[in-house]
């Protein structure tokens, strides 16, 4: 998987490469699925939530420029493995998933895994978690109609960044966003599909429809 789709792709960040290989991505997955695990497509996770496929995830890692000392914050915890994989490169990540089962499961594998420094809560992620703020970097795995003000203003001011999927339910672009004090500097990335953002500042809830 590693060097098919992450490498071979051009991830050259040796520490996401050595990232993605110590963590098991099998692990992340249904039993059903495992034999799927290392494909380079997401994979259902139930709750109409998916997993990522690993390209993505390297991807969005290494735009994060992660040096290992900084706090972030991850919306959309899932499975748990974009989590993980940042556990193995920053000081602390923090990761809010508004489904509990979900948070359940994934607290459950960081356990297993010895991952000491992932801090999980459940609640609306469309807001952030203004408490542990402000972040050196922000990563959002689900699609934004917009970008929520309250992860603007939750970056630090010098050189805090975030990656974020825009645009409608069904494509989006995934965004970089670099913070200088009161100014955001944004760079369109790639085209991406990822489920909605659900919550205040994102989706309604498709189930209330």
């Amino acid at each position: 998987m590693v060097e098919n789709q992450i490498v071979n792709k051009g991830i050259t960040d040796q520490r996401v490469v050595q990232a993605m290989l110590d963590i098991p991505r099998h692990l992340f997955v249904e039993d059903a699925l495992q034999n799927q695990a290392y494909s380079d497509f997401p994979l259902p996770i139930g709750y109409r939530q998916t997993i990522s496929q690993p390209f993505i995830v390297a991807y969005m890692t290494a735009a994060l420029e992660l040096t290992g000392d900084e706090d972030v914050l991850e919306i959309g915890t899932g499975s748990g493995y974009q989590a993980a994989i940042l556990a193995k490169l920053a000081r602390k990540v923090h990761t809010v998933e508004r489904i509990p089962e979900l948070a359940r499961q994934a607290r459950r594998i960081f356990t297993r895994l010895g991952l000491l420094n992932i801090n999980i809560k459940v609640s609306d992620g469309t807001i952030g978690w203004k408490e542990k703020a402000p972040f050196d970097a922000i990563v959002v795995t689900a699609a934004a109609p917009e970008i929520p003000q309250q992860y603007l203003e939750q970056l630090t001011p010098d050189g805090g960044r975030m990656l974020i999927p825009v645009g409608a339910r069904d494509s989006q672009v995934l965004i970089k966003v670099v913070r200088h004090g009161e100014r955001y500097d944004q760079q369109q990335l790639l085209g991406c599909r990822f489920v909605p953002l659900i919550g205040e500042s994102g989706w309604n809830d498709p189930d209330s429809c």
